[in-house]
């Protein structure tokens, strides 16, 4: 049968998988095509912030410019601001709103976390000034050869589900926006799929339903069901943006905490072809 082209299983369970499979290929062609309508964006501050990094030579957004390019695009982020020493650390949380998070802001700096540039929930004064001093001396310990520029001062938020989205460029697609859960899951479950946008809001609500741990944000064990709509907004904002900028060559959000009212992004990372 193998000779003849003709398939064949040694177990029925593989069969139907593989008759399930052709079917959701047939339903996947035949279906109709959906219109994906361009959202509103702030398109201008946008490409503004693309050509400072473009005029820099730099092919990593900082992550203050990555949250203000996602808000350009719609996306809710949470509250920072940029400081430069102690006491502007703790002036900056005191307008934020306490508890604030520290994060570490370096351009050869990408994963904040494995050099010890992270303090969280933090909550007077003296905590994040000390908070500071205590950030700063870990980083040059541990990399002591990376360029600091200064420490972001972001609000804290509690609850909600952590959730990541993505952009990737493959060389024969273009880009591909990814969703999947965030924090320890999408390492440990590697639960994430992927479309080509731009994207329809049929499309954004399949792929939030089609992740294996839909049941995370539909609630479990007494928690409130997350925003799934408001999670499908986010990934046609960020798939229109991929498409608008060539130029972002990665994007990571990780992670997008999903609450029960909205969506809101907490880190961000983007990373431009040289030269775009």
């Amino acid at each position: 049968l193998h000779a003849a082209g003709i398939p064949t299983y040694v177990f029925p369970e593989s069969a139907a998988r593989a008759l399930a499979a052709l079917n959701r290929y047939r339903e996947w062609i035949t279906r109709p095509p959906e219109a994906a309508e361009p959202l509103p964006v702030d398109r201008a501050a946008a490409d503004a912030i693309m050509r400072r990094a473009a005029a820099g030579g730099r092919t990593q957004l900082t992550e203050l410019e990555a949250l203000h390019l996602l808000a350009a695009y719609g996306v809710h982020t949470a509250d920072a601001r940029l400081v430069t020493g102690p006491d502007a650390a703790a002036d900056a949380a005191g307008t934020l709103g306490f508890p604030v998070v520290l994060k570490i802001v370096s351009p050869d700096i990408v994963h904040k976390s494995d050099v010890g540039g992270v303090r969280v929930n933090l909550r007077a004064p003296g905590d994040v000034r000390a908070a500071y001093d205590d950030l700063l001396a870990t980083v040059a310990r541990r990399a002591p050869k990376a360029r600091v520029s200064g420490v972001l001062v972001q609000r804290q938020l509690a609850g909600g589900t952590e959730t990541i989205v993505g952009v990737v460029r493959d060389p024969s697609f273009g880009p591909l926006v990814m969703f999947g859960l965030g924090g320890l899951f999408v390492e440990a479950m590697h639960d994430v799929v992927f479309r080509m946008p731009p994207l329809g809001a049929r499309t954004a609500d399949e792929m939030v339903r089609g992740i294996r741990g839909l049941g995370i944000l539909t609630g479990t064990r007494g928690s409130p069901p997350a925003d799934l709509p408001a999670i499908g907004e986010v990934l046609r904002r960020i798939g229109q943006l991929a498409v608008d900028h060539p130029a972002v060559a990665e994007l990571d959000v990780n992670p997008l905490v999903a609450f029960d009212q909205g969506a809101v992004a907490l880190d961000a990372r983007v990373r431009l072809t040289p030269g775009g």
